[in-house]
């Protein structure tokens, strides 16, 4: 089992050079061994995913944006691939080192219904093939599912069984209850994996955001450990990570659900 740890400040700024000492980790309050630690600034892979479904309306060009400003963050050893998501799921720009954003991106328009769930699941299962043990999922959505063939819960396991953590970027316009529901749909993707939910953003905010989280990617620790339970029945096993230093906020994914036998 593979833990990508953010661990920060009362002030919100990283924090390195943590001994592996320092770490516990549980498993359902049961302490599990420690067999990988490491605390270098390992290269990561993240996907970028930009809603143009057609209710992002002229937000999309404010996604696009934000999508620049998370590439210019990235070091060159860095792995990022974007894809858009709308009615269906499609690749704008594979893995690569590059910095600049495909052309392909700024013919970007919204239209169409939003597979949400859908555009996380397909992030998920491209991760899972990457080498790189510190994985991401960056969406840039309102939230609004309305179309996906799989569910929330559905995409959250993929997302957990690829060790990537997401990070989720509110850009509804909507208002009232059915914004706070899909708010709360993308807070839960980003709370579940150790993420950051970042709500609605614009201008200074939103820039800040996405150096933060470039920075913090590239400072997470990664821990891994092989579960002291081999029972395969399915069923969620709670995750705890602690830290012996007072004043520190760790993030990290909160579970994942045991194989079951076949």
């Amino acid at each position: 089992m593979v833990l990508n740890a953010t661990i920060s400040d009362a002030d919100g700024k990283p924090v390195s050079g943590l001994q592996k000492s320092r770490f516990t980790v549980l498993e359902n309050g049961v302490e599990q061994k420690i067999d990988f630690f490491s605390a270098e600034e390992t290269p990561f892979a993240a996907i970028v995913l930009l809603d143009t479904s057609g209710s992002m309306e002229e937000r999309v060009s404010m996604a696009r944006a934000a999508a620049i400003r998370f590439l210019a963050g990235l070091r060159l050893s860095d792995m990022v691939a974007i894809y858009r998501f709308d009615s269906k799921v499609v690749l704008v720009q594979d893995f690569s080192e590059q910095r600049d954003i495909d052309d392909r991106a700024f013919d970007l328009k919204s239209g169409g219904m939003t597979v949400l769930n859908d555009a996380i699941y397909k992030a998920a299962e491209e991760l899972s093939k990457r080498p790189e043990r510190r994985r991401a999922i960056i969406v840039l959505s309102d939230g609004e599912d309305t179309q996906s063939g799989r569910s929330a819960d559905k995409a959250l396991k993929a997302a957990l069984q690829a060790d990537a953590t997401i990070y989720t970027v509110d850009m509804s316009a909507a208002d009232g209850g059915r914004r706070f529901q899909n708010a709360g749909v993308l807070r839960n993707f980003a709370e579940k994996t150790g993420g950051r939910f970042v709500a609605t953003p614009g201008g200074v905010a939103m820039r800040q955001a996405f150096e933060q989280i470039a920075a913090e990617l590239g400072t997470q620790y990664t821990l891994a450990y092989e579960p002291s339970n081999t029972v395969k029945d399915g069923k969620w096993r709670a995750i705890e990570l602690r830290v012996a230093r007072k004043g520190l906020q760790i993030r990290t994914r909160k579970g994942y659900n045991a194989p079951k036998s076949k």
